[in-house]
Parts: structure tokens; C-alpha cells; sequence
């Protein structure tokens, strides 16, 4: 994927709270690269959208449940509502209909119509494509701004930090922040510019997989040497 650096885009990520000195740098800079060898290609998202509209919405679904299940309710949700303009003027007791399965479907419908609809008086009928304009969209924060981002416009503006990327960000000692934006700012310091967009994905692949919460595989862990939190 061809990457936009955000140091050309006018934002800046948030700023480290913890202290990145050069040795937390150096060892970023070898957990990125056991992870890529670990986890090599092209990050393929879980989650199944084909276009800016899908991913914000898919994303943005995606809190407090899993992939998997959005994936399910995705099907029916695009094929009755396919744009921002038709989800603007949704009933809100059908979309609640359609994501119920995911829980908190009462905010995350009136989230889901409050996008569409600002989306159509504000950006007319478009996903905007800057993370000052995404993140003023309801039920979208700087996690779900990065990945449309990165995803649908080829934009890498910063390091999306979900519960895996935070946990693991602790675990691994490469931050101390007490919030997900913070964290990000801590990160992006860690990591050179050029692995912000898959560390993303491969830290939420080594938690699936290997870093499990509450029961981590540590013997099985490629990064075992490195974790200062490993058993």
C-alpha cells in the first residue's frame, strides 16, 4: 500500500507521554521486526468492507464485540442501507434490528445514523478523508480514523490502538499511557514511520494467536526475550 506520511498532511499524532529513549527505540525496532517476520504479507483486514462508507461503519461496529460477528450482520446492513445517504434516513429501530447481535446496539445505531447524516449535510454523501474532519463523525475516535484512513484512502497518519495494541504496547514495556490516544503518541515514537501501518496488525494478530489475554503463551512467544512481562 502506498503511504501518505502525516508529516506531509498538516497533523500531528499525539504526543509520547512516556520517556522513548534509544534503547526502547532499539528494541521497537527488533519486536517490529520479529513480528513482520512472524506474520509476513500484506496486513488482509478481518473485517469485510470494500469502500470508505463500509469501513467506517464496519469499524465502528466493531467495539466491544468481534469481527466475526459484524462480519455477520454486515451482509444485510450494506444491502439495505449501501450509502451514507440511505443510512441517513434509516429507521433506527430497524438498524438496531440488524446489529443487535453485537450489543450496545442502542448507541451504536444512533451512532451509526448520526455519521450518515453528517456525512450528507457536511461532506456531501462522503467519508471525509482527514482525521480532523473523521474523528468529528459520532462513534468515531482516532482507532477507527486511522484504519478508514490507512484502509480506504492510503493514508498513515498515526498507529490505530485497539485492546490488543494497548495491551501489547504495555506488556512489551513500550508505554506507560494511561489512554489509547496517548499510547498512539508513545508508539509512533517507538516505531519507524514506515511500520505504522502493520504494526497494527500484527500486534492484534500476536494477541490472538500467542499473547492471549489471561492466558499468554510466553513459551511460544517470538518476543519472550524482549517482554519484560513474560513468564
Amino acid at each position: 500500500m502506498a503511504q501518505k506520511k502525516q508529516k506531509d498532511l498538516g497533523f500531528d499524532y499525539p504526543k509520547a507521554v512516556s520517556r522513548i529513549g534509544p534503547v526502547t527505540k532499539t528494541r521497537g525496532a527488533e519486536i517490529a521486526r520479529r513480528l513482520e517476520e512472524e506474520y509476513p504479507g500484506a496486513p488482509v483486514p478481518s473485517l469485510n468492507f470494500r469502500n470508505a462508507y463500509q469501513s467506517v461503519v464496519a469499524i465502528s461496529l466493531s467495539a466491544q464485540t468481534t469481527d466475526d460477528n459484524v462480519n455477520k450482520v454486515l451482509p444485510e446492513l450494506f444491502e439495505r442501507y449501501p450509502d451514507p445517504t440511505t443510512l441517513a434516513s434509516a429507521d433506527i429501530e430497524d438498524l438496531e434490528r440488524i446489529i443487535h447481535s453485537l450489543g450496545f446496539y442502542h448507541n451504536k445505531a444512533k451512532n451509526l445514523l448520526g455519521l450518515a447524516r453528517m456525512s450528507v449535510a457536511e461532506f456531501g454523501g462522503e467519508i471525509p478523508a482527514t482525521m480532523t474532519e473523521l474523528i468529528r463523525l459520532p462513534g468515531v475516535a482516532r482507532k477507527t480514523a486511522n484504519l478508514v484512513l490507512a484502509e480506504s484512502f492510503g493514508i498513515v497518519q498515526g498507529i490505530a490502538v485497539d485492546t490488543h495494541v494497548f495491551r501489547l504496547s504495555h506488556l512489551l514495556g513500550l508505554s506507560r499511557a494511561k489512554t489509547p490516544a496517548q499510547t498512539e503518541g508513545d508508539l509512533c515514537e517507538v516505531f519507524d514511520y514506515n511500520h505504522w501501518y502493520r504494526i497494527n496488525y500484527e500486534m492484534i494478530t500476536h494477541g490472538r494467536r500467542v499473547c492471549i489475554a489471561g492466558r499468554p503463551r510466553c513459551g511460544a512467544c517470538v518476543l519472550r526475550d524482549l517482554c519484560p512481562a513474560a513468564s
